[in-house]
Formats: structure tokens, C-alpha cells, sequence
């Protein structure tokens, strides 16, 4: 795996400091990493689940939207803030790894380097109660 930008590097350092669940991914899509935060949320916690590939989110991690239809994977704002380049937010629910539905609310924001460089993007978010 080649290394990661300064940028991202650095974001991960901050994010093990940030008392809010937040998970970042790279330009191509992939989860890098979450804090510990968001394991409560998610069900796993980072290291056992490491990396994940960005066409692999989809399953370990589904979400639909609080009325609980099916969202398309461009509405959620993280992909929002990856494709677009734009700060998102919206409320939805996740069905983390141990299979419970929780309501969140996910505000993203896009990651630029050094002279306008596209890095990924990252998410915070928090649970609002449970459907």
C-alpha cells in the first residue's frame, strides 16, 4: 500500500482526539479509519476491521433513510463531500456489524491538500435516537 498523504496522516492523529464518532476515506473511496467514538456506533472497532474497500462499504455498513427507505449510495453525504467537493449533511440510519439499526445524524466535508489537492473526505456523526 503506498503512503498516505501528510494531510490524512494528520487527520487521523486529530480524530483519535475528537470525542465525536468520525471516519475518513481516501480519493478513491475507501474507509481508512475510524476513532473510537465510532466503533460504539458501527459495532466494530477499527483495528479488527481495518481499511475497508470503498465497493465493500456498501455491505458491511447499510443505510437507509429515517423512513427507512433504501438511500442511494450518491446521497449520502460522505459520497457527497468525495464526488462533489462539498460540505454535507442529512439524518439517516446505519445498521452497524451487530446487526442494530441506529438513527444518525452525518455531517461530511471534503479533504483538500496542498494546492487544491482532492484527498477524501470525512464524516462526523452521532446517534439521535433509536428507530
Amino acid at each position: 500500500m503506498a503512503q498516505q498523504p501528510i494531510e490524512l496522516i494528520l487527520l487521523k492523529q486529530w480524530a483519535t482526539y475528537i470525542a465525536i464518532p468520525l471516519w475518513i476515506m481516501d480519493e478513491a473511496g475507501n474507509l481508512v479509519f475510524y476513532n473510537e467514538p465510532a466503533e460504539s456506533v458501527l459495532g466494530e472497532r477499527f483495528d479488527e476491521a481495518g481499511r475497508i474497500n470503498a465497493e465493500d462499504l456498501a455491505d458491511k455498513f447499510q443505510t437507509r433513510g429515517i423512513d427507512g427507505e433504501p438511500l442511494e449510495s450518491k446521497e449520502l453525504p460522505i459520497m457527497v463531500a468525495l464526488t462533489e467537493g462539498h460540505p454535507a449533511h442529512l439524518a439517516l440510519q446505519i445498521r452497524s456489524v451487530d446487526g442494530e439499526w441506529r438513527e444518525i445524524q452525518v455531517s461530511a466535508i471534503p479533504i483538500e491538500g496542498e494546492g487544491g489537492r482532492h484527498l477524501g473526505a470525512f464524516a462526523m456523526f452521532w446517534e439521535t435516537s433509536q428507530p
